[in-house]
């Protein structure tokens, strides 16, 4: 805590020196940026998807997974239930390869390389979009530019408008025991500093019912072991220090002390496994217009979280284990914008990570990252064209033990729009990217290996996208078709919930395509229809061995086809919508043994909500109805999932 009290401290007195030094007067648009993230959606280079508050809302998104499954490209590995952990893959490359930002900050996993979503709520989000490839926006840091597809969480904007406190309270409750209050304050305290405070609880027993038939036999009962109690808590700030500097920052803490339900066997629905999640991090975001041609952004990071892991059912409790690890990270961005068509960008990122634990095998590594990229730009009426160069630097060392080696590399990525005809238009990308192996495919006990080599992958991607307005109906869509090549590939498949066993696949070959449609209606005044879907084919293949029988299977956990569908009806009275997800087939391991194939869905949902204003307040009322048809199915094979379900949210805003 002191480290991280200091840490703080002296980023936040050195970013207010640098202000005091520097008179411009020229006002900062980097809220322009984010803002405009749904407008590029259409003219960006490489793919980007977009989905704000409001059309969460509008389409009955209700958690973090179903807002993963209305993205296309995306494959979700989720274990049930509000307590069940939440990872994403994008097109193919595994969840290591999927980066996630909050609010402009890449969040980090050096242990196992994953980011759990399910420990972010959509209640304070603004905006989440999704990013294949590298995307329009320059002025962000290297790390940003590590990934193949990287997931952005924006949170809701401070208030600008007044000086009054603004309250927001919620309470959501549903089946299988679940219950979650929600409070948010913010409040503009001058005309220059701005103040939210965000907390959350939730609990859940989810202790769903399921079947499973065994020849002529079905076997009914409930999920056992699978409570969770969970909190977190936000600060964020906003400081305008002048028209040409400004300085964010947040701290976050997030509790879960949950229960692990095990995989489902025939007769056997028992398990004692406990894991106890804790993070803490603090970030700061400072930016300065020093020119009319010149910006500079600065970041700053503290990450601490800890896994205490115990298994009940092992007398001797050799398989407890409790993790700690740390991140210290910074970055600097210098944007130059010589004309109207051209910009550069220079970002520099440093991180030091360390891992400790409670194992007897425990090396206690650590690895000190050095990363940095030079883009340009170039952008008229039909034309844009962005290329990246990127260096990655990591030093590997250990405190107690053998180390992995070092590794660096240096990789290109190039993309292009180009309006061919009004409205609609055509783009193309390649990207070139490797993956350093996390610390458990490093050092874990039976399953790391210190020789392991770096995941390289390549992605290569043409599209299209048009949109069309014809009276009271506008259309938009994109096309975009993607070959993917992943060398030495690295591949995670579950043990249980905490333990993965890594796989390692010489080379994967995915073949692809994703469709998208958003299309709105204007029945009359104050009635609007919105249809949105997607479409995504996504063939990853085992290409390692000509000669091996697993040769040209598809990669484990990754479906061939997927697709969403949502249709909602706004009104003055009810608003309503309805949603469909479906997924074909899967296989639990890449030789696709007999009893490892996991059955295709689909899930339908529906939605209904009504808002009242009380004077100057209002109050909103929410019903989500989940797997209407009560379909059984699993995402990851032996875990089912909720049947039919029932979540009421009650809001009011102050």
């Amino acid at each position: 805590m002191r480290k991280l009290l200091a840490i703080v401290g002296y980023c936040m007195m050195s970013a207010y020196v640098s202000a005091q030094t520097d008179t411009t007067t020229h006002q900062i648009d980097e809220v322009q940026v984010v803002d405009s993230r749904k407008h590029h959606t259409l003219t960006s280079t490489a793919p980007l998807h977009v989905m704000d508050h409001g059309e969460m809302l509008r389409m009955g998104v209700t958690d973090m997974a179903d807002a993963l499954h209305r993205l296309p490209g995306i494959t979700l590995r989720d274990y049930g239930g509000a307590g069940g952990m939440k990872t994403v893959s994008v097109r193919g490359f595994g969840a290591k390869h999927t980066g996630v930002s909050y609010d402009g900050v890449m969040l980090s996993e050096c242990q196992s390389g994953e980011i759990d979503l399910s420990r972010y709520s959509l209640d304070n989000v603004g905006s989440l979009s999704l990013v294949i490839g590298d995307n329009d926006d320059i002025f962000i840091p290297a790390r940003q530019a590590t990934t193949p597809a990287s997931i952005n969480i924006q949170t809701m904007s401070l208030p600008t408008d007044d000086v009054r406190p603004h309250l927001t309270t919620q309470l959501k409750f549903g089946s299988f025991g679940y219950v979650s209050p929600f409070l948010k304050y913010e409040q503009n305290m001058n005309e220059r500093f701005a103040l939210s405070a965000v907390g959350e609880y939730t609990y859940a027993e989810n202790d769903y019912p399921y079947t499973i038939k065994n020849g002529i036999e079905t076997i009914e009962d409930r999920r056992k072991n699978s409570r969770m109690n969970s909190g977190h808590g936000e600060l964020n700030f906003l400081w305008t220090i002048s028209p040409s500097d400004r300085l964010t920052g947040k701290v976050y803490y997030y509790d879960n002390d949950r229960q692990l339900p095990g995989q489902v066997f025939y007769y056997s629905n028992t398990s004692r496994e406990t894991l106890r999640d804790r993070n803490l991090f603090g970030q700061l975001m400072y930016q300065k217009r020093l020119s009319e041609r010149l910006s500079l952004k600065l970041n700053g990071k503290f990450n601490w979280s800890a896994s205490l892991y115990d298994d009940g059912m092992v007398a001797s409790q050799i398989l407890d284990a409790n993790y700690w690890q740390r991140e210290y990270y910074t970055s600097a961005c210098l944007l130059y914008l010589p004309s109207d068509e051209w910009a550069f960008d220079y970002s520099v990122d440093y991180a030091h990570n360390n891992l400790n634990s409670t194992l007897d095998t425990d090396v206690r590594p650590y690895r000190n990252t050095l990363l940095q990229s030079a883009t340009a730009k170039y952008r008229t009426r039909r034309l844009t064209v962005m290329g990246r160069l990127l260096y990655s630097l990591y030093l590997n060392g250990a405190k107690q033990g053998a180390s992995a080696e070092d590794m660096r590399r240096l990789s290109p990525s190039l993309s292009l729009s180009y309006l061919l005809l009004p409205n609609l238009h055509v783009r193309a990308s390649y990207k070139e990217i490797f993956r350093a192996p996390t610390f458990n495919e490093n050092y874990f006990f039976h399953y790391g290996s210190k020789d392991l080599h770096p995941e390289r992958t390549e992605q290569l991607n043409v599209g299209v996208t048009w949109t069309g307005d014809f009276g009271k109906t506008s259309l938009q869509t994109t096309l975009d078709g993607y070959y993917n090549i992943v060398k030495d590939m690295i591949v995670a498949v579950p043990f249980n919930m905490f333990v993965w066993n890594c796989v390692n696949v010489g080379k994967v070959r995915v073949l692809g395509l994703d469709f998208t449609l958003n299309a709105s209606h204007q029945l009359a005044k104050r009635q609007t229809l919105t249809l949105s879907g997607y479409y995504s084919y996504q063939r990853a293949q085992n290409r390692a061995d000509e000669t091996s029988p697993y040769y040209n299977n598809q990669i484990a956990y990754t479906p061939e086809h997927s697709g969403s569908a949502a249709l909602a009806w706004e009104n003055p009275w009810v608003n309503i919508s309805t949603h469909l997800t479906t997924v074909s087939e899967r296989w639990t391991t890449n030789a696709h043994i007999e009893g490892t194939r996991v059955k295709g869905y689909y899930e339908l949902g529906a939605s209904a909500y009504r808002r009242f204003h009380v004077g100057r307040s209002m109050m909103e009322l929410r019903l989500d109805l989940k797997n209407l048809t009560d379909k059984q199915y699993e995402i990851v094979g032996s875990y089912p999932m909720p049947g039919r379900s029932y979540q009421i949210s009650l809001n009011y805003k102050l």
